[in-house]
């Protein structure tokens, strides 16, 4: 009794604790501007000025993230949520690009692959971010294209550099002397005791400004024609993947020793689609379709449908360990049966994203100890079908390993005395653009591909994805996301959106791989079931589990296997807490940040204004107005 007495004064210092924020909450009642940057955020707030909207707005954020570096550049990918209150719903946008030519399951073996490399020509998907931007500019924005790409071209042109990305040029820059286009942009002092620019010095990209301009001249001549806005924006992207500066990306990528062809440019495009949806008590989340890690928070938020979390109490041990079995339960599936919905076979979505196959994961969560045997269901019954890989799942017999692996994928980690590697990549990684306006339009993205060190294809200044990775070679892991030429990779990047009352009611992102639903979904509990503001939200302690497949990182099986039992505290966890969870069999690490830099906005309606929320862990930073 006195110990469940200490743990109740311990829970209340917690929840009491929280409502202290290290930064205070944005506000506004005509738009949000919030992403990973701060110039990125101005860049955002000078396009509301100027009378743009939400779509806009995010596309000029977009652009200019991609045009500093660190955790994405032009050549990576976009995906992105947009509410639309014309038609009151909301859109999916796959800028994803796709395994090229030649990417097959026998290349990467004949290399001696267990994946595809984690870095290099090797390691690219076809660029989809510029497709990405012109698609949700021509379609939802309202502005033309040289008026958005304006802030990236001026910072192309030249900025002051911030030290978190100009010190990660210089511990990467090893690797970006095997590239000659890499090296002569990031290595401002080459031969020198320092060879890359250094914080505060001005970062000029004249190759990268010359393709920026080349898109603003193919509108611009576009629109001398007589071609509409969006005519005259389309005309920009085909430059960019079918013209000049097309031929010499692949020129450039191919001397490197990439694959990517004219034709595989030429093919891709972006694709609007059909997000998918859950219901929490009255409130309706949309995540992007199973070419992401998106509905794994769905299939989290239906299994803990069925607990009294509220009643567990914040991050309590009964609470922590029920949303540690949910999320193992989800992750499961999301490692054996997400994968690019335009190849066969189809994934089993419709059963996955069953209340009732929730209610029988759900009966699988022991009370009193972690389950290290946690593997993919059989949702196949639940869509009144039979699972064509059942003797798959038999004969897959990895023999999970429950010692210490890092959470940090390894394009994430950066060597520093500082801090630790995970805390380390929970300020690097990916990042995320959240915009809102007045008139409605909502938008939440998670771009990422191309971070530091990026390999560039040849004098267009474009760093290309590493995001092949994120494939397997071996369909017992996953026979849904096999690579192969013209496939989407099963990526982890997932923005959010949710409606109550048929309302925008949270746009939010997050950064950091196998983390990000992870984050998002305490992120999303701490408002709905404990009350808290969209700030204290964004900066609360939350958990990680490791037992799951690395989506990122590691060139062996073993690397990314699963960790049953591997817990990532914050150290703020009371004692009580500690013990009661060794004794249900968890391993436990700890760390001062334990989620990844979350950006957020909350639609008061009451109040009919806007609240920004963006977490004190990283460079993340909004204006409000």
């Amino acid at each position: 009794m006195k110990q469940l007495f200490l743990l109740c004064i311990t829970l209340n210092t917690l929840v009491s604790a929280a409502q202290q924020t290290q930064k205070p909450p944005l506000h506004g009642k005509n738009w949000m501007a919030i992403t990973g940057k701060p110039l990125a955020a101005t860049a955002g707030a000078a396009i509301f000025q100027k009378g743009g909207n939400a779509v806009d707005a995010a596309c000029a954020m977009l652009a200019a993230t991609c045009t500093m570096w660190d955790v994405l550049s032009w050549g990576g990918e976009t995906q992105a949520l947009i509410y639309n209150p014309k038609t009151k719903k909301v859109i999916a946008i796959n800028a994803m690009g796709v395994a090229p030519s030649g990417a097959t399951v026998e290349f990467f073996k004949g290399k001696g692959y267990n994946f595809p490399p984690e870095f290099g020509p090797l390691a690219a998907t076809t660029p989809g971010t510029a497709g990405g931007i012109c698609y949700m500019l021509a379609n939802y924005g309202t502005m033309s294209l040289a008026q958005v790409l304006a802030p990236a071209m001026e910072l192309a042109a030249g900025y002051p550099i911030e030290a978190q990305t100009a010190n990660s040029i210089e511990r990467g820059k090893q690797r970006i002397k095997e590239w000659p286009y890499s090296k002569k942009v990031f290595l401002t002092h080459a031969g020198e005791s320092r060879e890359a620019p250094e914080a505060g010095e001005i970062l000029v990209q004249k190759d990268l400004l010359a393709t920026l301009t080349k898109m603003v001249e193919a509108e611009r001549m576009a629109l001398k024609k007589g071609a509409s806005r969006k005519a005259a924006i389309m005309a920009a992207q085909d430059r960019f993947y079918k013209g000049d500066i097309a031929k010499e990306f692949v020129r450039g990528c191919q001397e490197q020793g990439g694959l990517i062809t004219l034709q595989d440019l030429a093919n891709w495009k972006p694709v609007e689609e059909e997000p998918m949806k859950v219901s929490y008590k009255g409130i309706d989340v949309y995540k992007l379709r199973q070419w992401t890690q998106g509905p794994a928070l769905l299939q989290s938020l239906n299994i803990l449908e069925n607990f009294d979390l509220k009643g567990m109490g914040y991050n309590s041990a009964p609470y922590i360990h029920t949303i540690y079995q949910a999320m193992s339960l989800a992750f499961a599936d999301r490692d054996f049966y997400y994968g690019d919905p335009k190849f066969s076979p189809a994934e089993p979505m419709k059963g996955l994203l069953s209340k009732d196959y929730a209610k029988q994961r759900a009966a699988l969560i022991q009370p009193e100890r972690n389950n290290p045997d946690i593997g993919p269901g059989d949702p196949y019954p639940f869509q009144e079908a039979q699972n064509p890989y059942i003797e798959l799942l038999k004969k897959r017999g990895y023999k999970l390993d429950t010692s210490g692996r890092n959470f940090a994928p390894l394009h994430d980690i950066r060597n520093s005395s500082a801090m630790s590697d995970y805390e380390e990549r929970l300020w690097l990684g990916t990042t995320s653009v959240e915009a809102a306006d007045k008139e409605g339009w909502v938008v939440s993205i998670t771009p990422s591909g191309g971070w530091l060190p990026a390999c560039i294809a040849g004098n267009t200044g474009i760093g290309m994805s590493q995001r092949m990775q994120s494939f397997v070679l071996d369909s017992s892991l996953n026979p849904f996301n096999v690579v192969a030429p013209g496939k989407r990779p099963r990526v982890t990047l997932t923005p959010t959106l949710a409606l109550k009352d048929s309302k925008p009611f949270l746009s939010f992102a997050v950064q950091g791989g196998d983390t990000q639903e992870q984050n998002l979904l305490q992120f999303f509990l701490n408002m709905v079931e404990f009350g808290m503001t969209i700030q204290q939200a964004a900066e609360a302690a939350n958990i990680n589990t490791n037992q799951l497949w690395l989506s990122l990182g590691g060139t062996k099986t073993s690397d990314r296997q699963p960790r049953p039992g591997n817990l990532l505290l914050n150290k703020s966890t009371p004692e009580a807490v500690r013990e009661q969870l060794k004794k249900m069999g968890y391993v436990l690490s700890f760390e001062d940040r334990t989620s990844g830099p979350i950006n957020a906005i909350y639609f008061d309606w009451k109040h009919g204004s806007f609240w920004g929320g963006s977490s004190n862990h990283g460079e993340d930073y909004g204006i409000g107005w």
